[in-house]
């Protein structure tokens, strides 16, 4: 129940982010004062703050009682809120963006299991160059889940943690040029970059390229980031970002690639589609480690030693949608 309750939690979290003013019961001189912030709706006066973000809420079920053709009793639900906030006034440039998602599945009365798990920030200023379209930028993103993620038998959680809130989670700092030559399209060169993984489960150190023990690993190299957004054809929005990193002193040939794609679709007012992918390959994440079965000192299954894979996620979802 807990888990259900915490899908809930994450639904609702976009709704308190988001405060209207009505500017017909303020008095002059309060209106003045949101003049002055760019927060009047008047043509002459640009917003210095500018708020949004999209919000969407799924749930499918499924009974069978006496069916001969079989099949399973089945409950899931997902959740995803991508907010934003943008700041801008003469040279200077802010943007920040939260992305959340949260999805659970549960089948013939099992244990819920975790179906998508997301805690994605990104934090960029920037001022402008002579040039309107370059700026000169700072980046800070951090990447993590909420909640522990298990390998998966039968439809049944197994064996101890192979993820959780801060393991792993990934940083990075970077300071590089920005080019936006219009609002829906940013492409971010940075020779200067700090890569922090944090992973607070000292046995999956391991796994994320870090030494038994440690927990926290940073690298140095270059960074670039490439966002494009746009409308396909009316109610159909696509949002595609690319992160690509090299560390100078390690592997510099092998490219940490993290690809997103958003694909909204407008229904009516409250219902809408979206399909989510996200790919990553990362050399440094070892994948399908397993540690050796023993059993009276016998060993049942040898250890696997694993590998990098490319990662590969994609999440349809149709029902409830928010646009604040």
């Amino acid at each position: 129940m807990k888990n259900w309750l915490f899908l809930a939690g994450i639904a609702i979290l976009p709704l308190f982010g988001q405060a209207q003013v009505n500017m017909g019961t303020l008095s002059e001189d309060e209106r003045s004062r949101l003049e002055a912030l760019g927060r009047a709706p008047s043509d002459t006066i640009p917003k210095t703050w500018l708020f949004g973000g999209k919000f969407t809420l799924n749930f499918s079920q499924t009974y069978l009682s006496n069916w001969a053709a079989g099949g399973q009793n089945s409950l899931a639900g997902t959740t995803f809120a991508s907010m934003f906030s943008r700041y801008k006034k003469e040279r200077n440039s802010w943007e920040n963006t939260l992305d959340l998602a949260y999805g659970l599945l549960s089948q013939d009365d099992r244990s819920p299991i975790k179906t998508d798990d997301r805690i994605d920030f990104t934090s960029k200023y920037g001022y402008q160059s002579s040039n309107p379209k370059l700026y000169y930028s700072a980046l800070f993103n951090f990447r993590t889940q909420f909640a522990p993620g298990f390998n998966i038998a039968d439809g049944v959680e197994i064996g101890d943690p192979i993820s959780d809130f801060m393991a792993p989670a990934f940083s990075i700092f970077s300071l590089g040029i920005d080019y936006k030559p219009n609002e829906r399209f940013s492409a971010m060169v940075s020779p200067i970059t700090a890569k922090a993984t944090f992973v607070n489960i000292d046995r999956l150190a391991p796994e994320y390229g870090l030494d038994p023990g440690e927990n926290a690993r940073y690298e140095f190299g270059a960074f670039v980031k490439v966002a494009y957004t746009v409308d396909v054809v009316e109610n159909v929005n696509w949002q595609t970002r690319i992160d690509l990193f090299s560390n100078y002193f390690e592997n510099p040939q092998n490219v940490d690639v993290n690809w997103e794609n958003l694909i909204t679709m407008k229904i009516n007012e409250w219902l809408s589609a979206s399909i989510i992918t996200q790919l990553i390959y990362d050399d440094d994440i070892i994948i399908g480690m397993q540690d050796a079965v023993i059993v009276n000192d016998v060993v049942v299954t040898p250890a696997i030693s694993g590998g990098p894979r490319t990662q590969f996620k994609e999440v349809f979802s149709l029902g409830l949608s928010l646009k604040i």
